[in-house]
């Protein structure tokens, strides 16, 4: 009985993850942040290891946010970690901004026009500093 218990828990946290996992992969897809990527970068045969990473960047990061494993790295593995997570993140707020038109809106309401591409790259630094300041301080910390 414990067996089909431990089989049944394997198998609905396994199916909970394909979904989760599915939704955030759909959610980047609808923000559009992997297709404009390619489209600035003009990589467009690059696009299965774009997909690949992608795949293996959503399995890794939930493996580590589901376990009790820590990472006691040197301080400049922690900085590369932390700046590829503030990449990202700062990618993320910038597809929804855009996908929200939220700048151009603000920026003309406040006067900023001239401004605009300092205040998208002073928000951009801010959540790479963010993140490396969670990885050096706040999880290597503990």
């Amino acid at each position: 009985m414990t067996i089909v218990y431990n089989l049944l828990q394997i198998l609905i946290g396994f199916s909970s993850g394909v979904i989760i996992g599915g939704a955030f992969i759909a959610l980047l897809t609808v923000l559009g942040i992997i297709s404009r990527l390619i489209q600035l970068s003009k990589t467009w045969q690059m696009i299965h290891i774009y997909s690949i990473a992608l795949l293996l960047g959503t399995l890794f990061g939930t493996f580590i946010s589901f376990t009790y494993i820590t990472w006691n790295q040197h301080v400049m593995t922690l900085l590369f970690w932390g700046g590829l997570q503030g990449i990202f993140n700062g990618m993320l707020a910038a597809a929804l901004i855009e996908i929200l038109q939220v700048f151009p809106l603000l920026s003309k309401r406040v006067g900023l026009e001239n401004y605009l591409l300092f205040l998208l790259t002073a928000i951009v630094f801010g959540k790479i500093f963010g993140s490396l300041y969670q990885w050096l301080f706040l999880v290597k910390g503990s």
